[in-house]
C-alpha cells in the first residue's frame, strides 16, 4: 500500500514560490507516473502536472504557463513542484497522485494513490 505525502506549502506574496515535494511509503515511486492536482474550496480538482516514471515525458495544466516545473528522484523517491510567479489565483490545496498508466495522464480517475494535500495560500 503506497501513502503519500505532500509537503513544502505555506504562505507566499504574490510573485512568490514555492517547492512542492510528494513523498512515498509502504512502495516506490519509480513505478508510477506521478501528478500534482489543486482544489479550491467550491471549485472542482483541477490538473496542474505529471510526470512519467523515468521523466521523459511531462504534461502541465493549461494555466501553469511556464511557472511550474515537476521534477522526480526515483532515488530519493519524491516528486517535486517548483511553483515561481504565484498569484492568488493559484491559492488551494495541492495534492499529489500516482498511476500506473504508462503515459502521462489528467485524467483524476487514473490515479489510484492520493496523498492528504497540502495548502498554498498567496497572498496579494
Amino acid at each position: 500500500q503506497v501513502q503519500l505525502v505532500e509537503s513544502g506549502g505555506g504562505l507566499v506574496q504574490a510573485g512568490g514560490s514555492l517547492r512542492l515535494s510528494c513523498a512515498a511509503s509502504g512502495g516506490t515511486l519509480r513505478s508510477f507516473v506521478v501528478g500534482w492536482f489543486r482544489q479550491a474550496p467550491g471549485k472542482e480538482r483541477e490538473f496542474v502536472a505529471a510526470i512519467t516514471q523515468s521523466g521523459n515525458m511531462i504534461d502541465y495544466g493549461d494555466f501553469v504557463k511556464g511557472r511550474f516545473t515537476i521534477s522526480r528522484d526515483n532515488d530519493k523517491n519524491t516528486v517535486n513542484l517548483q511553483m515561481n510567479g504565484l498569484n492568488p489565483e493559484d491559492t488551494s490545496v495541492y495534492y499529489c497522485a500516482a498511476s500506473s498508466v504508462t503515459h502521462v495522464t489528467d485524467q483524476s480517475q487514473n490515479y489510484f494513490y492520493w496523498g492528504q494535500g497540502t495548502q498554498v495560500t498567496v497572498s496579494s
